[in-house]
């Protein structure tokens, strides 16, 4: 089960977030989880509970900040009027309450998928001190990161049959990184966008999802622990 949170941003605003924390007393690497474009829903909640498990301590901001979208219309609407800068202040407030919770071993990583996806690549950029970053098929706008900054290693999930977060968008903030001798992995799977999405049938692919959740758990604990 996840419980509610709060914690305080730069800005000195509040924001709640969902955390789920590993079994036992010990302490553990830590994780941001950031949402879908839909908001932090049942399925949010359930990604945090399966990180849990893994061992993780995993803490998921609700950027909408108490919104959660009925339909694709509202979860577009969200997602335009969202402010990425912001949100990324946010994810890094979590990534500072996840390096001070007692539970934690000081090491912070940072794993999103869909919106969740670009705001964990421009979080990647904008927020000091993460050890990993794990974006599922996500590309923020371009005037809003700086791969320059990048210090964390990368490893970046992305689907061929995907016409928002496209794999050569993906293969693009690659060649950028590798100019830099900055570490990014893109793994690229024969699948439909939101293919790690179990509540959607339609998109939906098992194999590849389980595929993809096992590189990033042994990616997140090898660079967290």
């Amino acid at each position: 089960m996840t419980t509610t949170v709060s914690f305080t941003g730069k800005d000195g605003k509040k924001v709640d977030g969902q955390l789920a924390e590993p079994s036992g007393t010990g302490k553990a690497p830590a994780v941001v989880l950031v949402q879908e474009w839909w908001g932090i829903n049942d399925h949010v909640k359930s990604l945090a509970e399966r990180l849990a498990k893994e061992g993780f301590l995993v803490v998921a901001p609700d950027l909408y900040h108490g919104k959660i979208a009925k339909d694709a219309d509202e979860a577009g609407k969200l997602m335009t009027e969202l402010d990425t800068l912001q949100a990324v202040q946010e994810i890094g407030a979590a990534a500072s309450y996840l390096r001070e919770h007692p539970r934690g071993n000081g090491k912070v990583g940072v794993i999103g998928f869909c919106l969740g996806g670009a705001l964990s690549f421009a979080s990647a950029c904008h927020v000091d001190g993460l050890s990993a970053v794990v974006p599922f098929y996500g590309i923020p706008p371009a005037e809003k990161v700086d791969y320059t900054k990048v210090t964390a290693p990368i490893l970046a999930h992305f689907a061929k049959n995907d016409e928002w977060a496209t794999v050569a968008k993906a293969e693009e903030i690659k060649k950028q990184l590798d100019a830099q001798s900055k570490p990014m992995t893109l793994e690229v799977y024969d699948a439909q966008h939101a293919f790690v999405n179990d509540t959607r049938p339609e998109v939906y692919d098992a194999a590849n999802a389980k595929l993809a959740w096992s590189r990033s758990v042994d990616f997140l604990k090898k660079h967290l622990s």
